[in-house]
């Protein structure tokens, strides 16, 4: 457009250094995010907040080294870092109007580290009482390069070690509380969904808690990858423009900030051209969506019925299960976990393909795994409580029907084998089985072991190993 036309109404006119470009008049960004804004009307949606607020965290940290090392002037640099605490103690709603630019757009991330670059830049004038360039100053000593994968680090490792860790750990405690509740309640067995022998509700509920556990350990041995940051490799990992000193304190500054600890990692060559932690805290993601899918289809068979299913335990009911079928109540909180399971699983394999796309010095998809992967953390951390509080520690044992189920089990039958023999004990089984009568009765008929004996032996509690 030409530069002396005067702005459309509700617009201002705003240059970079292609030109110019028409901005909205109450914007706090500038030329650049305007442009991506147009080059990128893709998806609608814009980077997950916990991105826009790690990117503002690493500029605040950046502008107090730079300011420390006077690769600023210390007045620009406070007023900098001013402008970014300003912008974190928004509400997302308020924060994110700001930051338009959609996901899907230069594989860099440069528009959206713009789209931050420019905003500060006009709140940091404000308080400086002075223009502040969003790339000779708020931008100095960095570059998209080592910046987005600096971000995506800061935001992850802080929502897992902030909410997704505690959140692990409240699934596991509240299964180690209702395990010693149910202790005494005594169930079938299931080996390829048929009847097996004998275990206690408390030991599946054990099984659980230690596969939520184990997962948990692999996301905690990702997160120190999370924690190496990128900061002051500047474009291609030489860190031209940076000053020597400047990584280093910007990573203490980000850890005295937010509690969780950051350093330059020891090559940022490998953090710029790849997304290798990326990829493994993902991948420990994914461990946790298979875990609890295991859990919530557990949940699910263990509920069914009421009539024609197991219904072994009554889940809490929560809501009408059907708009035609009166008074039917369905497992909803597992079915939701299941598909939050699901999400993340197609994430990962996302961020997997995403990975790939490190091209010499630079992967060329960051945005896109920053969106998935904080998704991904996002989503568990959110159903984890509801799968622990709303369906684990509210349901109910059906004793009556673990019981009836139990007597009929004609795989009790195993205790006999080392006195009868497997051929024989397969014989009562079937017998039981056919007859629809207790393994105790037949065995009874078909044995010469005493009925006492016999009791103990085909006693399911203690088939359980637990007493």
């Amino acid at each position: 457009m030409s530069e002396h036309r005067p702005p459309t109404p509700g617009l201002r006119v705003e240059h970079d250094s292609m030109g110019t470009v028409e901005v909205p008049a109450d914007a706090w960004f500038g030329a650049q995010t305007q442009r991506a804004v147009l080059n990128f009307p893709i998806s609608g949606q814009p980077l997950p907040p916990g991105f826009i607020r790690a990117l503002l965290l690493i500029k605040g940290a950046a502008a107090s080294a730079n300011g420390e090392l006077q690769q600023l002037d210390a007045a620009a640099a406070q007023a900098i870092a001013q402008a970014s605490e300003a912008l974190l103690k928004l509400e997302d709603a308020a924060l994110m109007k700001h930051f338009p630019v959609d996901v899907f757009q230069t594989g860099s991330g440069t528009s959206s580290h713009m789209n931050a670059n420019e905003v500060l830049a006009t709140l940091a004038s404000r308080i400086h009482g002075a223009p502040v360039h969003p790339n000779d100053q708020v931008n100095a000593g960095q570059s998209s390069n080592d910046v987005v994968p600096s971000a995506l680090h800061v935001a992850a490792a802080l929502a897992v070690s902030q909410r997704l860790l505690p959140a692990m750990d409240h699934l596991v405690q509240v299964l180690h509380r209702k395990a010693d509740t149910v202790h005494a309640h005594v169930k079938t067995g299931r080996t390829h969904l048929m009847d097996a022998l004998p275990v206690r509700l408390s030991q599946v509920l054990g099984g659980w808690a230690a596969q939520v556990q184990g997962a948990r350990e692999q996301v905690q041995a990702a997160l120190p990858l999370m924690q190496r940051l990128a900061l002051g490799g500047t474009a291609v990992g030489t860190g031209v423009n940076a000053h020597p000193a400047f990584a280093g304190r910007c990573c203490e500054v980000l850890s005295e900030r937010t509690g969780v600890a950051f350093a330059p990692g020891p090559n940022r060559f490998a953090l710029m051209g790849s997304q290798d932690a990326a990829v493994a805290m993902s991948g420990a993601l994914k461990l946790v969506a298979v875990v609890l899918s295991k859990i919530a289809n557990d949940l699910r068979w263990m509920n069914s019925g009421p009539l024609a299913g197991l219904a072994e335990i009554e889940l809490e009911a929560l809501q009408p299960g059907s708009s035609i079928m009166p008074g039917k109540v369905n497992p909803v909180i597992p079915e939701a976990a299941l598909m939050v399971c699901t999400q993340v699983m197609g994430n990962d394999a996302v961020i997997t393909l995403a990975g790939q796309s490190g091209n010499f010095e630079l992967n060329v998809m960051q945005p896109l795994v920053a969106r998935n992967l904080l998704e991904s953390i996002t989503l568990l951390t959110a159903v984890l409580p509801l799968l622990a509080d709303r369906a684990i520690a509210s349901f109910r044992v059906n004793e009556d029907r673990l019981r009836e189920a139990l007597a009929r089990n004609p795989v009790l039958v195993t205790a006999l084998n080392p006195l009868i023999g497997y051929e024989r004990a397969a014989e009562i089984a079937k017998k039981a089985w056919r007859e629809k009568r207790p393994i105790l009765e037949v065995a009874l008929e078909c044995t010469e072991i005493d009925p006492d004996t016999l009791q103990a032996l085909l006693d399911p509690a203690r088939l359980t190993g637990e007493h």
